[in-house]
């Protein structure tokens, strides 16, 4: 074998295994993202729920306090 064509050899094994290491950081990043936009989706649901309770809880609040002022002008 010609020392050339052992360092095209080498050249071209270097290449393998950077391409190797590359497609598994895509895998690995494919499958983080994947992970993170399913955690994503989760997080918007909890805070619309979060929200609506807070509405929820100052109708009330409010309520109670109309109430309160009314008894306070009926006394």
């Amino acid at each position: 074998m010609s020392n050339l064509s052992k360092e095209t050899s080498s050249e071209l094994k270097n290449l393998e295994e950077k391409l190797d290491t590359l497609i598994e950081q895509y895998h690995s990043l494919e499958s983080e993202n994947s992970s993170l936009k399913i955690k994503q989706d989760e997080l918007v649901k909890e805070k619309a729920k979060l929200l609506e309770k807070t509405t929820l809880a100052r109708t009330r609040v409010e309520a109670m306090i109309t109430r309160l002022k009314s008894m306070e002008h009926g006394s």
